[in-house]
């Protein structure tokens, strides 16, 4: 019996008869042609995140595994602890605040990689074309100020409808979390040094006895504290310039850019005797005054003229801050000899500290309430006609009836805030409450002045109870500052206040998105 044979094999079309006869003929190279491929998959690395992103993506077409984005704040920039692929944890993608020449020898090493990143957060639903990676540079460049303020909701920001362009769950970089408020510490323990100076020295307080060696040692700490700072600070300038801009065009925190500067004069002018001469030279004055009035020209001019960021769109009261270097900067002028510069910087500081005066007390309809984290910067309002006492006493060489009036109005400051003491309550420690220091601090010098003048029991027993509560606090948060630093580690948090998107998200889209 004769058996028919059937051909069962495949039929190809033209094209696949195409690949087939390719593959017939790269059998002999299978081995060479794999190495090549897999050394290209590899071959557009730049980073580790971006090599478990194309990981991800190879795992997800092999075994159709799904990878989502968690949202715990809807942080954009990377992944919670709970997101693994193949076992590896995910890290978060801090680039985006890099300095842009760090940025560009890391993205050169990739040329496509934000075209991958904004694949990869289409792919997970997160893609709304923000930030980097997908999404737009003005979303982390072009905030402005009244986003920041509609973004405080307390140093933690625990408010779920923020997009955080970092993620929430995860520990950021130490630099990324070292604010520029950390000044504040160099602002209280510089004072400190010329408030025991002036214990020492002063003919009202002459007979406490006081040893020049607490000056002293106050001094070198202060100067310590202040070059640690400024090294870490500056490194956070040269690897996250982009979170610096960010500081700086914040409304609260720019003024604490005068920080530093103002800290130098402060240690000029407590400087031990046995350390520095009776008369410093001008050129001290210029170096540390001159940074101070650029900012003044371009922060004073926006106030003016700046539209977004005029003065009633963002006073608060650490703006007096900008204006106490004003008063400083006079003291210190007056000390190398210059009574003219010393009047000029006098009479620009004591014209704007009316009009941002006049400004926080009328809470114009466009100025914007701070957060309760944000209360101890009120104590500002103490510091500038403080200042602004000793710098004319420290000109016209009298505590006269100009000083006095400048002394009492912030004595009656000093004592309002005071007595609403639940204003300043209720708010876990933070680097901010080092604002009170440098006020308090202030109103004695200026008290012990006014005792120099008015030489009497009631004068003389008020420079001793405000002195005694300015180190009383000065030393109770340093305490605390070293604990928190060091012992808790709770003192740098995640600085999310400077991690906001540039439009704020709506509730609707924030339950749209927590679906």
């Amino acid at each position: 019996m004769d058996a028919d044979f059937v051909d069962i094999h495949e039929i190809f079309n033209e094209e696949d008869e195409g690949v087939q006869e390719k593959a017939e003929k790269s059998k002999p190279n299978k081995f060479r042609e794999a190495t090549r491929r897999h050394n290209r998959s590899f071959s557009r690395q730049v980073s580790l995140e971006t090599g478990f992103a194309v990981l991800g993506r190879e795992s997800k077409s092999k075994g159709e595994r799904k990878v989502t984005l968690t949202r715990s704040g809807r942080s954009f920039g990377g992944f919670s602890a709970a997101n693994k692929v193949g076992g590896e944890q995910r890290k978060g993608d801090f680039s985006i605040f890099r300095t842009k020449s760090t940025r560009g020898k890391q993205n050169s090493l990739l040329p496509i990689r934000k075209e991958s990143d904004a694949e990869f957060h289409r792919r997970d639903g997160h893609g709304h074309g923000h930030g980097h990676g997908g999404h737009d540079e003005s979303e982390h460049r072009s905030v402005p100020a009244g986003r920041y303020f509609a973004a405080l909701r307390g140093p933690e920001l625990d408010e779920d409808y923020e997009d955080i362009l970092l993620p929430k769950n995860e520990l950021w970089p130490f630099l990324l979390r070292f604010p520029i408020g950390c000044f504040g510490i160099c602002l209280g323990l510089s004072s400190q040094a010329i408030l025991w100076r002036s214990l020492a020295t002063s003919q009202a307080t002459k007979f406490l006895h006081i040893t020049p060696f607490i000056n002293l040692a106050l001094w070198c700490l202060a100067l310590a504290v202040l070059i640690s700072i400024t090294f870490t600070y500056t490194l956070k300038c040269a690897f996250y310039f982009e979170a610096v801009r960010r500081e700086y065009f914040h409304p609260v925190r720019v003024n604490f850019f005068f920080a530093p500067w103002i800290v130098c004069m402060f240690l000029a002018l407590g400087a031990p005797s046995m350390v520095a001469p009776e008369r410093l030279h001008p050129a001290i004055w210029c170096v540390f005054m001159g940074p101070i009035f650029f900012l003044e020209l371009k922060i004073y001019g926006q106030w003016l003229s700046g539209g977004k960021r005029r003065l009633c769109k963002v006073a608060n009261p650490s703006s007096h801050l900008s204006v106490v270097g004003n008063f400083v900067g006079s003291i210190l002028a007056s000390k190398v000899g210059w009574l003219e510069p010393a009047k000029f910087l006098w009479a620009i500081g004591i014209s704007h500290y009316l009009v941002v005066f006049v400004t926080l007390y009328q809470r114009l309809p466009t100025s914007e309430a701070l957060p309760k984290e944000l209360h101890p910067v009120y104590s500002m309002f103490i510091a500038a006609p403080s200042a602004a006492s000793i710098g004319w006493e420290a000109i016209y060489g009298e505590f006269d009836a100009t000083s006095r009036t400048c002394y009492f109005t912030a004595l009656f400051l000093y004592i309002s805030l005071v007595v609403r003491i639940n204003f300043f309550r209720g708010f876990r420690f933070s680097v901010a409450w080092w604002s009170y220091t440098f006020p308090m601090t202030t109103a004695s010098l200026a008290t012990i002045k006014y005792a120099e003048q008015v030489p009497c029991v009631q004068s003389k027993a008020l420079a001793l109870i405000l002195s005694f509560m300015s180190s009383t606090m000065v030393s109770v948060l340093f305490v605390s500052t070293i604990l928190h630093a060091f012992v808790w580690r709770t003192l740098f948090p995640n600085d999310l206040a400077i991690a906001i998107t540039k439009t704020r998200q709506t509730r609707e889209e924030t339950i749209q998105k927590g679906i």
